[in-house]
């Protein structure tokens, strides 16, 4: 996930409110609290559904909706979330992985084949460990596993310091990109329902649409956000999941700046002219002229870049806490651990790891891929043991396998719960034990 910078500028008026804001901003970007705000929300989700499950389901339950004349939308507060909230959450992975092929570590096929390949082992072997051990009737499951959580796992490297070397943390990141790439296509290919071909068809030409947009040079935020909620609203009429639609928006966003850095100079410069004591002009040119100075600063950032770094906050702080507070209670009762929950801790907590070393091993030995220079075998095993913790992608797969049995729904999410702890908890303490920290 993007980082940002610290709140610095000694130039801008200083404000009372910055007193509380400029604390609170520099704790945001500490890698470990997007992790820390997940586990809060988590527990809160369990204290509550196992204190009074009745009121934990119709909270999250209730009806929310929209009427307009003849036309009426009405979904529970847990649809919302799901289908509406997290399609903004996959649009911000969207933006990542354009950003990743544009101007990342994907840009670089030859860089980024080793983690490529131990991602499609990281997916493929929990997979099948899943479809081995889990119980008859509930292979449905078998995506529930594959996923990795970019932002636990980043928070679980961060606590571990110097030592996990920056060449792990490049490869797990990248490996984490490119599984989300792979369970974006596990949502679209396993878990989508029955295709409206004419509800699809307008979806696509919504897309089309946006994409022609973009070339054209149209780039008002309020157009595309129009199309945007279109597009999402035909996906959820077409039986392939909305949250694509979020991905596919993320995909067509512009990674590559509108104006070039010398148009930017070039305004600089007249500006510094003119608040240096040069040449004056009328009043309305020189607002035109600031007023291109501010246009032209920001088109000299893509859109992608500044979308993700206005949008990353609110899916880290807003709609991750909220996905995990409806989506993580369960009412936790003798009957809860079954089959399909021990089939889910099998492929985080062992098939993550085997799939991403043995892939990895053999991608080395065929001279597909290079490990890092500083990353050795064990620690490459402590950071596949980590890619385990799958969590959030993990829980929404669960919803969308499990929707029509509640009893197997809180199995799986159960064993995501447990799986991800225990990958966390063996990962840490792996790299810890085996791991001396670096001098920095």
């Amino acid at each position: 996930m993007i980082q940002n910078n610290t709140l610095k500028d000694n130039v801008l008026p200083k404000r009372k409110i910055d007193k509380v804001i400029v604390p609170i901003y520099r704790y945001l970007q500490v890698e470990t609290t997007a992790g820390i705000v997940l586990i809060i929300a988590t527990a809160i989700a369990l204290l509550w559904a196992n204190l009074s499950e009745i009121s934990y389901q119709s909270f999250w339950n209730t009806p929310i909706g929209l009427s307009f004349g003849g036309f009426e939308f009405n979904k529970s507060f847990h649809w919302w979330i799901n289908d509406a909230l997290m399609a903004l959450f996959f649009f911000v992975i969207g933006l990542e992985v354009k950003g990743e092929f544009i101007n990342g570590e994907l840009k670089n096929p030859k860089a980024a084949s080793l983690p490529i390949i131990a991602a499609v082992g990281g997916m493929l072997v929990p997979a099948l460990f899943y479809l081995f051990t889990c119980p008859s009737g509930t292979s449905v499951g078998w995506g529930v596993p594959v996923a990795t959580d970019i932002a636990f796992v980043v928070g679980a490297m961060a606590l571990l310091g110097t030592r996990v070397p920056r060449g792990l943390h490049i490869m797990i990141l990248t490996l984490a990109i490119a599984d989300d790439i792979g369970a974006i296509l596990v949502i679209a290919f396993g878990y989508s329902g029955n295709i409206n071909i004419e509800y699809l068809l307008i979806a696509i030409s919504f897309l089309v649409v946006t994409h022609v947009f973009f070339r054209m040079g149209i780039r008002n935020l309020i157009v595309h956000v129009l199309l945007g909620v279109a597009t999402w609203f035909a996906f959820v009429n077409s039986g392939v999941h909305a949250t694509l639609a979020g991905v596919a928006l993320g995909f067509l966003t512009p990674a590559v700046p509108w104006v070039n850095k010398g148009a930017v100079n070039h305004y600089v410069a007249k500006v510094t002219n003119f608040l240096s004591g040069g040449e004056t002009t009328e009043q309305e040119e020189e607002q035109e002229m600031f007023y291109r100075l501010q246009k032209y600063s920001k088109e000299s950032v893509s859109m992608q870049e500044r979308l993700l770094h206005t949008l990353h906050p609110w899916v880290s702080y807003v709609i991750m806490p909220l996905f995990a507070l409806a989506n993580a209670g369960i009412a936790i009762q003798a009957d809860s651990f079954s089959g399909v929950t021990a089939s889910i801790i099998f492929g985080l907590v062992f098939g993550k790891p085997i799939g991403i070393v043995l892939f990895s091993f053999l991608a080395v030995k065929l001279r597909i891929g290079k490990l890092p220079s500083s990353v050795s075998m064990p620690l490459l095993i402590g950071g596949g043991v980590l890619a385990g913790i799958g969590f959030t992608m993990s829980l929404f797969v669960s919803e969308l396998a499990f929707v029509a049995d509640h009893h197997l729904l809180d199995g799986a999410k159960l064993g995501v719960l447990i799986g991800s702890l225990l990958a966390a908890i063996i990962g840490v303490s792996f790299i810890f034990f085996t791991q001396k920290p670096k001098d920095t």
